[in-house]
């Protein structure tokens, strides 16, 4: 199985070579690296160029973007990666092995949050505990599927479109569940204090589940896609 690595960026000029250049062992083996813009103002595009196999331009909004970024893959199986998060060193193989002994369509990682606070392993071992018990993921845990499981894609909603595609994935079978963790950046709680980013992410996820619009949480969350 050929695997895609799919990297929703925008305006990642900062960061991008370091998050590509931990890519290249895997890219090495034989793993597309796909990078999907968003429409950057800064040099993200020229950077990423020359580390990645395909960069291409979409829509913004990680949905389209990462559907995008499908498009032009060539793997059998796809991987949604954030540009702030570090897979382990054998990632390619621990989804190729997996998915080929559980039989299973689509999965995800643990998840550990890099950074000091004495709360992230806590959050860290919620979140997975409550992944494993559900069968939903989110984006920080790193999303795959093989590309007949994948289908239509993502949703073209505004937020919460990692949720949406973790619930129709669902319906087709349990997740593959894999314990080796990804490492993703604390930056998100450390900037806005860690309680009260967990307290708002649960409201986020809990009026989505009643029905929220999700257009109108995004604009909560603080983030308004480009309109095309």
């Amino acid at each position: 199985m050929k695997l895609s690595i799919i990297l929703p960026v925008l305006n990642e000029a900062g960061g991008i070579m370091e998050a590509l250049a931990a890519l290249a062992p895997l890219r090495a083996r034989g793993v597309e690296i796909i990078v999907s813009d968003g429409g950057s103002c800064d040099a993200t595009v020229a950077l990423a160029r020359p580390l990645a196999d395909i960069v291409v331009v979409a829509p913004r909004g990680r949905g389209r973007q990462m559907n995008a970024g499908a498009a032009a893959s060539q793997g059998d199986v796809l991987l949604f990666l954030h540009a702030d998060t570090c897979l382990p060193p054998d990632a390619d193989a621990l989804v190729r092995d997996g998915l080929a002994r559980t039989g299973c369509t689509w999965g995800r990682f643990d998840v550990r949050i890099a950074g000091a606070h004495r709360l992230f392993p806590v959050i860290a071992a919620a979140m997975n505990l409550r992944s494993r018990m559900t069968g939903i993921a989110t984006g920080d845990q790193v999303i795959f599927a093989t590309r007949a499981a994948f289908g239509p894609g993502f949703p073209d909603i505004a937020l919460m479109e990692d949720i949406a595609m973790t619930k129709r994935l669902k319906r087709t079978g349990p997740p593959l569940c894999i314990a080796a963790p990804v490492v993703t950046s604390g930056r998100r709680w450390e900037k806005h204090g860690v309680i009260r980013t967990i307290v708002f992410m649960w409201w986020l996820r809990l009026a989505y589940f009643l029905g929220a619009n999700p257009a109108r949480l995004a604009r909560s969350y603080g983030y308004v896609p480009r309109q095309t």
